[in-house]
């Protein structure tokens, strides 16, 4: 059974266990850091001279913010498993993405992708990065200068999500039967911050309550 023949993502057994390890590995990287954090500042107390400080501090301070924003990162890897039980998985060829600021985006983004409205195919929307961490993968495939060997892992891109309001993105496995690299995307657009009215796109009520149970807040007509 191939990703798109479920309700929603979370039905997949394949996503729930790459979701699962994407979690793991994340609780991990936060006690790695601040493993890594506890053993530079016991080195500096413990062994080395105060002229050794000048060297040691740069490692420590990284550290400390890479536990910091790992910290970050959890709540919004729990965000993805809520869109992940409420949109099923769209597989997409040959998206149209871009890492350059799009005038039509409110606030940061960094990159961006175009899938087509749901009530309009012809219309394309984009969702953009909202955050720098993490994104580094994802970037390096999207860059201009890209080989076609890093282009060709984001050939097909699978979204759950709705492009009117948020989604959660993913590349395929090599062999196609699992995603990795999971991001979340942000629609951003509108004068008044990100909040324009969806109506304009077509969107109904159950399209409106729906976003609602992914966390979208404020999901308004």
């Amino acid at each position: 059974m191939t990703p798109t023949d479920h309700t929603v993502a979370w039905e997949h057994a394949p996503t729930r266990r790459a979701w699962s390890k994407h979690l793991a590995l994340n609780l991990l990287a936060i006690v790695g850091w601040l493993a890594l954090w506890g053993a530079l500042l016991a080195v500096l107390v413990v062994f080395l001279s105060p002229g050794y400080t000048i060297l040691v501090v740069p490692f420590l301070l990284y550290s400390f913010y890479r536990a910091f924003i790992q910290l970050f990162v959890i709540p919004v890897v729990l965000r993805m498993k809520r869109v992940l039980q409420v949109y099923p998985w769209q597989l997409f060829r040959d998206v149209p993405h871009g890492l350059t600021d799009r005038a039509d985006v409110v606030g940061r983004q960094y990159g961006w992708f175009e899938f087509p409205n749901p009530a309009r195919s012809t219309e394309q929307l984009p969702l953009v990065f909202p955050r720098h961490w993490g994104v580094g993968w994802w970037h390096r495939r999207m860059a201009p200068r890209a080989t076609p060997e890093l282009k060709s892992q984001i050939g097909e891109v699978w979204l759950a999500g709705d492009p009117r309001f948020i989604g959660v993105i993913a590349a395929p496995s090599t062999d196609g039967a699992r995603p990795r690299r999971f991001r979340f995307l942000h629609q951003q657009m509108g004068a008044d911050g990100g909040r324009l009215s969806v109506a304009a796109w077509g969107a109904t009520a159950d399209d409106i309550e729906r976003g609602r149970r992914a966390g979208v807040r404020p999901a308004r007509p």
